[in-house]
């Protein structure tokens, strides 16, 4: 068995799935702070909220256009 070769796998894993979470963790937070009445700048940290939600958008269809043969061949 090419044990490199898992290990790389469950690295990138790992890494995409760290990634994924903490971009939509810090999305939910910005928005959570942008709904506070006290904060000076709401929209910007609204539309980096956002960002952040899109990213998780973009990671997620790029893991399916790797997962799914019908787009990778």
């Amino acid at each position: 068995m090419k044990w490199f070769e898992l290990l790389t796998v469950a690295g990138a894993t790992l890494a995409a799935a760290v990634t994924v979470v903490a971009l939509y963790s810090l999305g939910v937070r910005l928005t959570a702070i942008a709904g506070d009445a006290q904060q000076a700048s709401p929209g910007v940290k609204r539309s980096l909220a956002y960002v952040c939600f899109g990213l998780c958008g973009l990671a997620v269809l790029f893991g399916l256009y790797l997962i799914i043969p019908y787009f990778s061949a």
